[in-house]
């Protein structure tokens, strides 16, 4: 049996599945969690066992089953005409691949590269599709993270040499930028819960845990919130230096002002 390839991208925003149901004539409507799942060629709805399928996830994952870089670019041109997020051939920057074979006489074992499995099941596929999106996300989230970090160094050597020039505007949107990093994570990726189909089936549960173990899902998670709640922290930093720096301001004009209202009172006195 030839081995199943696996494709995964993250995108740089959400996708609304509903919507897109809508857009595609699917009548169905998805939960958050749920991916959509079709047919790359004729953009509808796939089946289990279909030989060419591609997951798409809220979160803006997008796993291809079967496909080579060809087919991603005809799916990416087509989908374009009814997803505003895959509109333009977005610049597909964050990939994972992966392989599933299957050999009857071989015991199972799973590495970062392939799962070797005994026969193929479609909760298997599923699962590890899911993690190839959670994986690639982490990764969008990771680099973003990093370049905020980035920045952030650079206005911590500005005040070593006294400076800060931030303004309040900038200060909120770091703040906003370092929360979504956090919010992202979690509730979109959903990198702390496990898929429902684990709750009733055992061996799905070890195959996720396993795979998520591999893809180091939770570490990942942890650094990014530990990167998020450092910057959280420094931007704290920032905006009480900023309101102290705006407070010395207003001291020092409430000082002019009562010394200009003392030297107009001394001059109508003396020289009126």
């Amino acid at each position: 049996m030839q081995p199943t390839r696996f494709t995964a991208f993250a995108l740089d925003g959400e996708l609304e599945l509903n919507r897109l149901a809508g857009r595609l004539n699917i009548s169905r409507k998805y939960r958050w969690e749920e991916p959509m799942r079709l047919n790359p060629v004729t953009l509808t709805p796939s089946t289990d066992g279909d030989s060419l399928q591609v997951y798409l996830y809220s979160f803006g994952g997008l796993v291809f089953v079967n496909g080579d870089d060809e087919l991603v670019g005809r799916f990416l041109e087509g989908i374009g005409h009814y997803a505003e997020t895959l509109k333009g051939r977005p610049q597909l920057r964050y990939r994972e691949e992966y392989r599933l074979e299957i050999e009857p006489q071989r015991p199972a074992s799973i590495s970062n590269d392939a799962a070797l499995l005994p026969a193929f099941s479609q909760v298997s596929q599923d699962i590890i599709c899911l993690v190839l999106a959670q994986s690639v996300a982490l990764e969008r989230i990771e680099e973003h993270t990093d370049a905020v970090l980035d920045e952030v160094e650079g206005l911590i050597a500005q005040l070593k040499k006294g400076k800060l020039e931030l303004p309040d505007r900038d200060l909120a949107r770091l703040a906003s930028t370092v929360l979504g990093f956090k919010y992202a994570s979690v509730a979109q990726i959903m990198v702390l819960d496990k898929p429902d189909i684990t709750w009733d089936n055992a061996e799905a549960e070890r195959f996720y845990l396993t795979m998520a173990g591999l893809f180091e899902l939770r570490p990942r998670y942890q650094e990014i919130k530990h990167k998020s709640e450092t910057l959280l922290d420094v931007n704290e930093v920032f905006t009480s230096l900023s309101h102290a720096r705006r407070s010395a301001r207003l001291e020092w004009i409430i000082i002019l002002l009562i010394a200009f209202e003392i030297v107009m009172t001394l001059w109508e006195k003396f020289w009126g």
